[in-house]
Order: structure tokens, then sequence, then C-alpha cells
């Protein structure tokens, strides 16, 4: 099963035609990005304390159906690519309308920074372990590792 995180469309979620806005889309997937590490024993302050975090590379976001203000959100988060040494991932997070139908899907590319060095790396072991843990998409894909230069 997906990692699920529900919320709702907040007021300054909404754009001037009454729908929510691209980047309340984005920080919805993000929430539901770090909720998840969170529970899986990575919370901001681990992330922090081993000077490591994720840096996004891009965002694809597709939109399906319209969101309103206090509309409920429930998101979910899959595994959708991943580097053999874990430097590169990618996410998908699916926005479901309480209806069920699809209102948003956004899949991101990212990679693990060094916080102090300013550089991509290979995660720790048990932060790798946390990541290959979610749930696959169906279209998984092995991806190139960033560190991998010829």
């Amino acid at each position: 099963m997906p990692f699920t995180s529900t919320t709702h469309v907040r007021w300054p979620d909404v754009d001037q035609n009454g729908h929510m806005r691209t980047t309340a889309y984005l920080d919805a997937a993000e929430d539901n990005r770090m909720q998840y590490f969170a529970s899986a024993g990575f919370p901001a302050a681990e992330f922090a304390a081993r000077r490591i975090g994720p840096i996004s590379h891009g965002d694809d976001i597709r939109y399906r159906a319209e969101m309103r203000l206090l509309d409920p959100i429930v998101v979910e988060l899959r595994l959708a690519g991943l580097a053999s040494d874990g430097a590169r991932f990618r996410l998908h997070n699916k926005v479901i309308k309480a209806d069920g139908r699809t209102a948003a899907t956004i899949v991101t590319t990212a990679g693990w920074l060094d916080l102090d060095a300013r550089r991509l790396v290979v995660p720790p072991d048990d932060l790798l372990a946390v990541l290959t843990s979610l749930e696959r998409t169906k279209d998984f894909t092995d991806l190139p590792s960033p560190l991998a230069r010829a």
C-alpha cells in the first residue's frame, strides 16, 4: 500500500479562479513525503543531525480534476524510480478528491544533498532502506546515478 496522508484545501492554497494553486499541490506532496520520512524514523531533526537532506531536481504536475477551498485531500506516495546507489530517486504523489477521483499527480526527481559539502551523495543505508520500503509504481524505473560520471 502507498503511504497516505490527509489534509484539505486551505484559503492560501486557492488562486483567483477559486482553484487550488500549482504551488499548493507541490506543498501537499512535499508535506506528505516529509510525513513519510518522519513516520519511518527520519524527522527533520534527524536529517539536520546527519547533515543530509532531499533536494528536488524537477517536478512534473498533471491536473485531472479541480480542487476548491476546504475540499478534503488524500495524498498518496509511491517510489517511481531509484538509482542503484540510492543517490537519485523519483517519487510519485497522487492527490485524491473525496469522491475518489485523482485531482493531480506529481512526479519529482530528487537526490540526497550533503548539507556541508553542498553536493549530491549516496544516502546512509538506513535512509536508503526507508526509501526502498515504499510501494513502487507500476512503471518504476531504474535511474542512472548522478555520481557515476564517465
